[in-house]
């Protein structure tokens, strides 16, 4: 009998979840960036720099961005590594991957892109200096094989970057759900014309491994040491992972 994983609060069958899943970001790929903005307030654009300026990264070295989607990481990156660097920007929804490379082609940023799933890295064992994924790694449905292969690529001593939604401040939740279920599905039908996605998305985050969790999870996929920094009362997490 085939496992079955969650999508949002639903159960369905794991070979079923990555095409629900590219069904969502194939749907919100075109306003994504808008509705991020609208979403978190513009946090999100905090957040992200918080990763970039407290990463390590230095001219010259190699990144890899997964799930980089419309590119605001690998942007960053980018300026960070210079000329002497290395970063590609992978995600594995054609859609969202197009979004990213034409924007970021737009503002004269040219970067390899890759079509790739997480779970299977078309990159050699050892050959990057810091990975990092944003916002992506709850939607992947099996979450110990890319924490894995995201190890896997990094060089000893490279750093992996989780940014991602996260458990909040018990005293915030009540406001903080009331904002995800009810007024996210209004703005994403207002905005994108596409409120399941939004619910979608919101559930997602509630059934994605808290703080503690998912440093474990880190841990267990081979990482030698992990750290975790709470932005906005935990509704995000930074993970940091350092490959020994």
């Amino acid at each position: 009998m085939e496992k079955s994983t969650h999508f949002g609060y639903k159960t369905v069958a794991e070979s079923d979840k990555a095409g629900k899943v590219a069904e969502v970001f194939h749907s919100v790929a075109s306003k994504y960036d808008v509705m991020n903005d609208l979403m978190s307030g513009g946090l999100h654009r905090v957040w992200k720099h918080f990763t970039l300026t407290t990463s390590g990264v230095r001219a010259g070295d190699k990144v890899l961005d997964i799930a980089g989607g419309t590119g605001d990481l690998s942007r960053g990156w980018a300026k960070r590594v210079g000329k002497t660097g290395e970063v590609w920007l992978t995600d594995i929804n054609s859609s969202m991957l197009t979004v990213g490379r034409d924007r970021l082609l737009d503002e004269g940023v040219i970067l390899p892109v890759s079509l790739a799933d997480a779970e299977k890295l078309p990159f050699p064992d050892n050959y990057f200096d810091a990975v990092s994924v944003a916002f992506g790694l709850r939607n992947m449905t099996h979450k110990d094989a890319a924490l894995k292969e995201m190890c896997r690529v990094l060089k000893p001593g490279g750093k992996l970057f989780v940014l991602e939604f996260s458990k909040v401040w018990k005293p915030l939740s009540p406001f903080y759900d009331f904002y995800s279920f009810k007024a996210l599905p209004v703005m994403g039908k207002l905005v994108a014309n596409d409120a399941d996605s939004y619910q979608y998305l919101a559930e997602s985050i509630r059934m994605h491994p808290d703080q503690e969790t998912l440093k474990q999870m880190m841990l267990d996929a081979g990482f030698g040491k992990v750290d975790y920094h709470n932005l906005t009362g935990g509704v995000v997490a930074l993970h940091k992972g350092i490959k020994f």
